[in-house]
């Protein structure tokens, strides 16, 4: 059973100890990246030794956030750290030698399992860039203008820019305190969120023009098909956040893209909700899951028959509401 430990007691923790491998999560995301740099970066800082292990999956986009702190090779860590992954399951495809070796876990999200010796959970938090700002405060005092950068790439990539329904008042109240504390906030936003390749709009195109309504209109299906991704020409990087997009539609309560992956009849699952849906409920039904607004899951079937399983699965949520 693993321990629970405060914000107060981690950075208790991390000062009494040495030698860190910092773990990021499977299709690493920016909370994820910001977080392990701006740890890996906070620790250094300490005095302490820390890396991040080089995640295979990462992009262009979030790899700036954490190069700096590549483990060497053959480097073996005294602690094991995973920030922003709730299971063993969404370790990189690198990470497999620590399972059950994860000294600590730091994590936002309510479905963590639990898994590390000792574990910080904030699931209230929007991003766990926020509690790791809270703990690297509790350990230095402050944070410096690098890590603030990495863990503003963490809160506003999270929170969809501040404009997601998870972002609190504690996410602009840390947002501001990154800014202060010399995060570039003017050209991270231009990168993260106002610049767009063309292969993305080409993606984004497709999506608008192919959403499928159902439930009254209630729920609105996206799918990204592999052929899609090589017509557009688009990578990891064109696709990030791609989910947020059929929840943006007026009057849509859950939100659902549905992208075919490069392994054979594989589909992950996304599904973005307003309050009164629970997106966690609907994708544990499927073995995923994640917030109560945002979650997803991984099947091994076609678009078609996922599609068909959800819509079923739906009705529970949308009862009496026409299903074409």
């Amino acid at each position: 059973m693993s321990i629970i430990m405060t914000v107060a007691e981690t950075a208790a923790w991390l000062r009494e100890r040495d030698n860190y491998l910092i773990l990021t999560h499977r299709r690493p995301d920016g909370d994820t990246v910001g977080c392990a740099g701006a740890l890996a970066q906070g620790l250094r800082e300490s005095g302490k030794a820390a890396y991040v292990l080089q995640n295979p999956e990462i992009t262009p986009r979030y790899l700036r956030f954490v190069e700096d702190y590549h483990a060497p090779p053959g480097y073996r860590p005294e602690h094991v750290i995973a920030v922003d992954t709730a299971s063993y399951e969404i370790f990189p495809k690198n990470g497999d030698e620590y399972k059950g070796a994860v000294s600590l876990c730091i994590d936002h999200h309510q479905s963590n399992a639990l898994y590390a010796e000792r574990s910080c959970i904030g699931g209230a938090y929007a991003s766990c860039g926020e509690i790791i700002y809270e703990i690297l405060t509790a350990l230095s005092g402050g944070v410096s203008a690098k890590s603030a950068g990495q863990l503003y790439a963490a809160v506003s990539t999270d929170t969809g820019c501040f404009a997601f329904a998870n972002t609190t008042a504690n996410t602009l109240r840390v947002a501001s305190l990154l800014i202060e504390a010399g995060a570039p906030h003017r050209e991270l936003n231009r990168l993260l969120f106002r610049t767009k390749t063309h292969s993305r709009i080409k993606i984004e195109g497709a999506i608008y023009s192919g959403l499928e309504f159902h439930f009254g209109e209630a729920v609105a299906i996206s799918t990204i098909t592999r052929a899609l991704m090589e017509s557009a020409g688009a990578d990891e990087d064109d696709v990030d956040d791609i989910a947020s997009l059929p929840g943006s539609v007026e009057g849509v309560k859950a939100g659902i893209t549905i992208r075919e992956m490069p392994s054979p009849q594989t589909c992950k699952v996304s599904v973005r909700t307003t309050p009164s849906v629970d997106a966690h409920a609907i994708c544990k039904h499927f073995g995923g899951g994640g917030h109560k607004m945002a979650a997803g899951f991984t099947q091994n079937k076609t678009i078609q028959e996922v599609k068909e399983e959800l819509l079923e699965m739906l009705k529970q949520f949308f009862p009496g509401a026409d299903c074409p």
